[in-house]
């Protein structure tokens, strides 16, 4: 079984910051790839920031340098730091992550955690 949690989700004024964490349990052999998406209401489901197991991070054009994505592969965790949080960045934000599960399987399944709410509002 693997899971995704979230947390660090809150309500925040604008130019604050938080920084959100996912935790990803299970019998696993690899985590690939790790990322944050978030949807606000009435509006699709968006990439927020990406980072693939070499390292390689991949950003939402809207971040603006804003958001800064991190991982530990020892822990399988994936950080979030948000600052200059803009009241157009509230949603709920999701973890992702693309896991191998067996070392004879080279498939990569996808995986959601059950989101985060973050409201940045004055």
């Amino acid at each position: 079984q693997v899971q995704l949690v979230e947390s660090g989700g809150g309500l925040v004024q604008p130019g604050g910051s938080l920084r959100l964490s996912c935790a990803v349990s299970g019998s696993i052999f690899s985590v690939k790839v790790m990322a944050w998406y978030r949807q606000a209401p009435g509006k699709q489901r968006e990439l927020v920031a990406q980072i693939i197991s070499g390292g390689m991070t991949n950003y939402g054009e809207f971040v603006k340098g804003r958001f800064t994505i991190s991982r530990d592969n020892a822990k399988n965790t994936v950080d979030l730091q948000m600052n200059s949080l803009k009241p157009e960045d509230t949603a709920v934000y999701y973890c992702n992550a693309g896991i191998q599960l067996r070392r004879w399987s080279t498939i990569v399944n996808n995986y959601w955690g059950q989101g985060t709410q973050v409201t940045v509002s004055s």
